[in-house]
């Protein structure tokens, strides 16, 4: 039987906020033209569409396990975050490309932990190994794996590897340096709701508190720089 919570959802989308949107829907049958391409978690605490109260059409979105940005390459298996990255630059123009990662997240935690595989095939396993460089950097920098806060500042650096990686694809560098495209990283706080913006110069990741006219007004830097 089809999930009721689905079978609900959409009665109400139906009766409610459909008839309100129609013409949105209308022009959207037509296309897509987003701005943003957000790279984010499958988890189901975090929804970008609600964190950053958007509607359809407003940001494409790819979601996987802990967010992550493979390096560009052309060989081996299917590709489904690259392909996406490939046709939201390529083919829808973004302006935008946020990497979102949020607390207590369960890939960087199976990394971290060396969780044991839940199938033969390991497919877990195998994608979150990519989170290795950004480990390895924090390891550099002296950090230990006993800290208390040492998944928190993992699920940071791995944001800041994730935003390297998505510069070995040529066609995104190629826009970067143009300043046609910009790169962002973001970190979600599920129990307080609290956004942290990654600060480019600094790799620091600041706490946005409230928006003063055009501004945003960031509080106090939480414990993580990244090169």
């Amino acid at each position: 039987m089809f999930p009721a919570v689905l079978t609900e959802g959409y009665r109400s989308f139906l009766g409610e906020r459909l008839p309100q949107e129609r013409k949105k829907y209308q022009r959207l049958a037509e296309g897509q033209n987003p701005d943003v391409l957000l790279i984010g978690c499958c988890d189901s605490r975090v929804a970008p569409e609600v964190i950053f109260d958007v509607g359809p059409g407003e940001i494409f979105t790819i979601r996987n396990v802990a967010n992550i940005v493979p390096p560009f390459e052309e060989g081996g298996g299917y590709h489904g975050t690259s392909s996406a990255i490939e046709f939201a630059v390529q083919g829808l123009n973004v302006k935008h490309i946020v990497v979102l990662g949020h607390a207590t997240c369960g890939g960087i935690k199976a990394f971290a932990k060396g969780a044991k595989p839940l199938s033969p095939g390991d497919f877990i396993g195998k994608w979150v190994s990519l989170v290795e460089p950004a480990a390895k950097a924090l390891e550099a920098r002296g950090a230990s794996a006993d800290a208390p806060d040492y998944l928190t500042r993992l699920e940071f650096a791995s944001i800041a590897q994730s935003l390297e990686n998505l510069l070995t694809f040529g066609f995104v560098r190629e826009r970067v340096e143009r300043g046609e495209l910009h790169l962002h990283g973001a970190h979600f706080g599920i129990e307080k709701g609290e956004l942290l913006i990654r600060d480019p110069e600094t790799g620091e990741f600041q706490s946005v508190v409230e928006r003063d006219g055009k501004s945003l007004r960031p509080s106090a830097l939480i414990g993580c720089s990244e090169p």
